[in-house]
């Protein structure tokens, strides 16, 4: 099929990358600008621009394109079979929707309806679900409504992390696109009912509260790194904590949540979380056994 691939991130780079071995024509690549990066703030191609380069692909990078008049009519020149998009970045606007012959495909990262829109992964792992996966949706206007073409699912282990999800559900989707432009599918419309929404991340969302549960804190490191990253205030210093695990037994009464028990052990509003990965501002990254060897925690954390 002659198509378009838009997608930006290290997510839609598999997906990229099979439909150009089994043998799709891909006209063009869309994906976000280069943005500065690194200690010296060189514009940087994102990873789907870097991998398109790799392939000999054609790449176009427009700032926005809901309102581009240009850019809707030179996408619909190029007469395409179907749009696949993966984590693209930018609305696309009916007439870009509408434009080849199939639509645009959507690989999105759960099982629609549960987890619509910005951090599906980091959402089905902060929420304890059992199970999530990739939904092949034929894409409309609204915010991941269009219906279903194809699913696949994949368990969330109670150690599951944010980049191990992240690539497994990256490769489904490679695999998942190719079987839905060969067998073309039937639109399933979306339940009605289970619709439940992943907001972007920020830093705040990082913020370790000591008071919530073991259980939650625990999820929201394995969820939140490597980014935004979770963190706590050690006295004048914030630490990020990129590891950690539930303690076993439980807490005595008498420990507010935040107490320092032992050594990388600290008191939650039920449980207690023992650090595993810690990381001081301007330093690397260390295990916290090593680190707390020559560095003393306050008895209470903020």
């Amino acid at each position: 099929m002659r198509l378009a691939f838009m997608g930006s991130p290290d997510f839609a780079v598999p997906a990229l990358h099979a439909l150009h071995q089994a043998g799709h024509h891909i006209a063009a690549v869309y994906c976000q600008p280069p943005r500065p990066a690194g200690r010296g703030q060189k514009e940087t191609p994102c990873p789907v621009h870097q991998a398109a380069l790799a392939l000999g692909l054609p790449v176009r990078t427009p700032a926005r394109v809901r309102k581009d008049q240009a850019e809707h009519a030179a996408f619909a020149a190029l007469q395409l079979d179907a749009a696949v998009v993966a984590a693209y970045g930018l609305i696309l606007p009916p007439e870009m929707l509408e434009a080849p012959r199939l639509g645009c495909l959507n690989i999105h990262a759960s099982l629609l309806p549960r987890w619509r829109g910005a951090g599906p992964i980091q959402a089905a792992i902060l929420a304890g679900d059992s199970e999530t996966g990739i939904t092949i949706m034929q894409m409309e206007a609204g915010l991941d409504t269009g219906p279903m073409l194809l699913r696949g699912t994949t368990p969330i282990g109670p150690r599951t992390t944010t980049p191990e999800l992240h690539d497994t559900l990256a490769a489904m989707g490679g695999a998942l696109i190719l079987r839905a432009l060969a067998e073309q599918p039937a639109p399933t419309p979306q339940p009605e009912e289970g619709v439940t929404y992943a907001p972007k991340l920020s830093k705040a969302d990082g913020r370790l509260d000591w008071t919530r549960d073991t259980a939650s804190l625990d999820r929201q490191v394995r969820a939140l790194n490597p980014w935004p990253g979770t963190y706590f205030q050690a006295g004048a210093e914030t630490l990020r904590l990129l590891e950690a695990a539930p303690a076993e037994g439980h807490v005595p009464p008498l420990a507010p949540p935040g107490t320092v028990l032992a050594p990388g052990l600290v008191a939650c509003g039920e449980g207690a979380l023992r650090l595993l990965r810690l990381q001081r501002p301007g330093r690397g990254p260390m295990p916290a056994a090593e680190l707390l060897r020559g560095y003393t925690l306050p008895a209470v954390l903020g």
